[in-house]
Parts: C-alpha cells; sequence; structure tokens
C-alpha cells in the first residue's frame, strides 16, 4: 500500500493506465463511503462531466490536470453551496468563483467538492462546525485539527491527494500535524484572498495539503500570483516553487527556539522534533540558537486581533441580503439579532463579541492599538533571528491530536495555537511537516518557518527531509490506497 501523491497520478494520467473519470469515480466512491463527516457538498455530476471532458481533450501539460481535489467551504465555487459551516449560510450558493478556485480550474482540476471545517474557521478541533464534528481518520475518536480539518482528513483519508485549506492562526499547519501530511501557509498576499470569506483579513491566507512538499510546490505553483480584485495581494515577480527543491542542505542555518522548547510541550512530542533536528545536521545543516522572546505574548494578541476584525468582518451576515433570515421578528433591529443569534454558532458568537469589545470606544487604544504593537515586537524577533539563522524549526503544536469533547475549556483550545500563530501575525510563510508518531501511533508535525517570500526555500528544506524519512508515506491502516487506485485503463 501506498500514498498517492499528486506526482504519482499525474504519471498514471500521462501513460494511461487511468483515466481522470475513472480517478475521479474513485475519489467520490471513497467520499460518499467516508464515515469522516469530511465533506459537506459532494459535487459528483459536476466533477464526473468535468473529467470527461479532460479526458476527451488533447493531453494538457499541467501536472495538476485530471486530478481530483476538494476545497475547504470557505472558497466560493460558482453554482455550489459555500456555507463556512454555518447555519447563517446554509442556502448560499456562490454566483462566482474565488480567485484560487478560478486559478486550479485552470490547471485543469477536478473539484469533487467542499470540505467540513470549523464555522467562519473559528476553531482548531472542526468541533464548531454546523454540520458536526469531523473524525480524524487515524484514530476515530480523535480531532482532525482545525479549522481546515476536512481537508486535512480528505487527503490523510486518501479520498484526493491535494485539498484547499485557509490558515489564520494555524489552521492548515496543525490539521497537517494532527493527520500526518504537509501543510503549507504562503507568505501573506502569496495567493489571492479574494473570494475567500474572511474571518481576519490582516490574517487569512490560503494554504495546501498534500503528502509531500514536492506536491506542496505543484499546487502552489498553480495558486499563487497577483490578483488586482484583492488589496492585499502581493504584485511579485511569479516564481517555481519546484525549482529549488533538489538543491543540498549543506550550510543551512537552522534556529531552535528556545522559546519553543519549554513548559507545555509534550515529552514525545519534543522527543521527535530533536530527532528530526539531528537528521537535518546529517544533511549538513548547522543549528543556531536563537531567541523569539515576545513569542508569549503571541496568542493574546492573536485572540484581540482577529476576534476584532471578525467582527467586522461578520457585521455583513444579518438576514437581508443572502443567507438565513430568523422566521419570528418584529422590527428591523428584532430581526437582525435573531437572524445573527440563531444563525451563529456559539465560537463565532464568542469571537464577534470579543472584537466588538476590543474595538469599543475607550477599549480600543488599551487592547485593539496594544495588541497590534506587539505584533510588531513579534515580528521584530523573527527578523532579528532571520539575521543568524536561514529557517526556523519547533513542534507545530504542543500535543498531537486531542480527543473530541476534551477542548470544553476555550482556553486549552486556544493554546493549541501557540507555535503556530507567530507566522500569521508576522506574514510568514510556514509549513508543518511529518516528524514521526507516538508510543500511541498519532502523528506529530515539524514546522518551519523562514523569511518572507521564501516559499521555495521552505520546500526545500522539507523536500530533502523527505528525502532521507519516509514519515510523510505513512497513512491510516484502514484508508491505504492500493497503486494505482485504478488499474482497468477503461472509462466506466
Amino acid at each position: 500500500m501506498t500514498i498517492q501523491t499528486l506526482v504519482s497520478l499525474k504519471k498514471q494520467l500521462a501513460d494511461k493506465s487511468i483515466s481522470s473519470t475513472e480517478l475521479t469515480q474513485e475519489s467520490i466512491k471513497r467520499a460518499e463511503a467516508s464515515e469522516l463527516n469530511v465533506f459537506i457538498t459532494v459535487t459528483a455530476d459536476q466533477a464526473i462531466e468535468a473529467a470527461k471532458t479532460h479526458d476527451e481533450a488533447t493531453p494538457s501539460h499541467s501536472p495538476l490536470a485530471g486530478i481530483p481535489i476538494a476545497h475547504k467551504d470557505l472558497f466560493c465555487t460558482k453554482g455550489v453551496l459555500t456555507s463556512c459551516a454555518s447555519k447563517i449560510l446554509e442556502n448560499f450558493i456562490s454566483p462566482y468563483d474565488a480567485t484560487v478556485v478560478n486559478k486550479l480550474n485552470n490547471a485543469g482540476t477536478i473539484s469533487i467538492g467542499k470540505t467540513n471545517m470549523d464555522e467562519f474557521a473559528m476553531g482548531s478541533s472542526n468541533e464548531s462546525s454546523f454540520y458536526g464534528p469531523v473524525s480524524n481518520p487515524w484514530d476515530l475518536e480523535r480531532v482532525p485539527g482545525g479549522s481546515s480539518g476536512g481537508s486535512a482528513a480528505a487527503v490523510a483519508a486518501g479520498i484526493v491527494a491535494f485539498a484547499t485549506g485557509s490558515d489564520t492562526g494555524g489552521s492548515v499547519r496543525q490539521p497537517a500535524s494532527y493527520c500526518n501530511l504537509t501543510g503549507v501557509k504562503p507568505t501573506y498576499g502569496r495567493c489571492s484572498r479574494y473570494g475567500m470569506i474572511a474571518y481576519a483579513s490582516s490574517l487569512d491566507q490560503a494554504g495546501t495539503f498534500t503528502h509531500t512538499a514536492e506536491d506542496a510546490a505543484i499546487a502552489l505553483n498553480a495558486m499563487s500570483g497577483f490578483d488586482e480584485k484583492d488589496s492585499t495581494s502581493l504584485n511579485v515577480t511569479t516564481e517555481d516553487f519546484s525549482a529549488q527543491l533538489n538543491n543540498s542542505l549543506a550550510g543551512l542555518r537552522i534556529g531552535v527556539p528556545e522559546e519553543f522548547f519549554g513548559d507545555g510541550l509534550n515529552n514525545e512530542v519534543g522527543s521527535l522534533i530533536e530527532d528530526a533536528i539531528k537528521e537535518y545536521e546529517k544533511l549538513g545543516a548547522t543549528i543556531v540558537k536563537v531567541s523569539l522572546k515576545n513569542s508569549s505574548l503571541a496568542l493574546p494578541a492573536y485572540y484581540i486581533i482577529a476576534p476584532a476584525e471578525a467582527s467586522s468582518n461578520l457585521s455583513r451576515f444579518d438576514g437581508v441580503r443572502y443567507g438565513f433570515r430568523a422566521q419570528d421578528y418584529g422590527d428591523l433591529d428584532d430581526m437582525y439579532t435573531k437572524t445573527r443569534s440563531e444563525g451563529f454558532g456559539a465560537e463565532v458568537q464568542k469571537r464577534i463579541m470579543v472584537g466588538a469589545y476590543a474595538l469599543s470606544s475607550g477599549y480600543y487604544d488599551a487592547y485593539y492599538a496594544k495588541a497590534q504593537k506587539l505584533r510588531r515586537l513579534i515580528t521584530n524577533d523573527y527578523l532579528t533571528a532571520f539575521e543568524t539563522c536561514d529557517v526556523i524549526l519547533g513542534p507545530t503544536t504542543p500535543e498531537p491530536a486531542f480527543k473530541k469533547g476534551s477542548t470544553a475549556d476555550p482556553m486549552s483550545m486556544y493554546l493549541n495555537d501557540i507555535y503556530t500563530v507567530t507566522a500569521n501575525l508576522s506574514g510568514l510563510p510556514a509549513a508543518s511537516i511529518p516528524a514521526g508518531f507516538t508510543q500511541a501511533g498519532l502523528p506529530v508535525g515539524m514546522q518551519l518557518t523562514t523569511p518572507h517570500l521564501q516559499e521555495a526555500k521552505l520546500l526545500n528544506i522539507a523536500h530533502q527531509y523527505q528525502q532521507t524519512t519516509d514519515w510523510h508515506t505513512k497513512t491510516p491502516e484502514s484508508y491505504a490506497v492500493s497503486e494505482p487506485a485504478v488499474t482497468t485503463g477503461e472509462s466506466s
């Protein structure tokens, strides 16, 4: 049994050992049979029609052409339900495609549906969804991480080889760690946010779930690029993120922050990260001690800034223009109140209230303005660290995937973001890659962070580690996929 990668699937399509139609039918079959609650919407008819069109067309040189993928359900997809896993958008059919979706369509991908997530991307466990929690393929009693848990579980369970996600405080990297995947959050602005329903506009960034860094480079090549429809999109030269994959790591300086290896880090997780550091030393890297002295302030800053921006972004969901509207109400104010009270879940309401309070008259300077100052200090720590190192390495999360229902205390859930939020606050590119398993068989992820716009280097560092280890090839036994998935060579 083996993992299905974008590279291996493209090879099968090229040598005609499988057709796009067969591959898509197999993905849909696995999606519909899954007990993980991965998908909110499966677009079977639309996907099969697109796959047949691909099979009948002139062969494409795109490395993604004909390959089924899945989108997190906050990327607008024309003619398809886009719900953000919320009751308030349970009937919203998007009239347009997000830029990321459009770019992947142009690359020839076949979308089989929209994946489950924490409501409006708020959560670290995928338990706040209106459609119910997603299960982790490695242990059905545990969470897959959040907020992009559905996308992570879809790839880990072998339904698709690539799924999109979004990362506001770790929502790609944390699920990647819990599900034994390669999860990448690019530099803020690398991928357009147009059509990606906003949680916190200064933090949100589209990301990728794949098994390997090589696949992540292929996916990011298709997704990234300047978009005039997004004012935060970076107008920089497009580069090939695969170009540096095979570069030697000799002389690479790896910064290891002491703050990431203190109290709160699970012993098994810490031990596996130490083993990964030794592996990098064998590859020619040198270890440099660095300090991110303000990292302890990241969570307080994040949980002021993100809810503040959310309270503004989610004000548009009021029952007037689109989405859910309460049935019984008196005047307009009553309609607003009841619609939002009935349409938003508890976690979303909580964050809106925190954000509104932080922005209110008399508290703005005390909370929001101060959090933005902390954000600058955190960014400066990274810039100083990168003067003496090329990449910063540490654990992605302080512990492996936790059991469902174990985060009744919100603070315990928020602490799972402690190592990931700093990259969002600083706008830096970061990735989580598989680094081993605990004695209980739970995946552990290692986080790599590079300076702005150095995704090619980031993926090179991840890829070289994956050439000497096999953690990323491990799949949950019940969800392993044979190679190839379908071998008839005939469309059905």
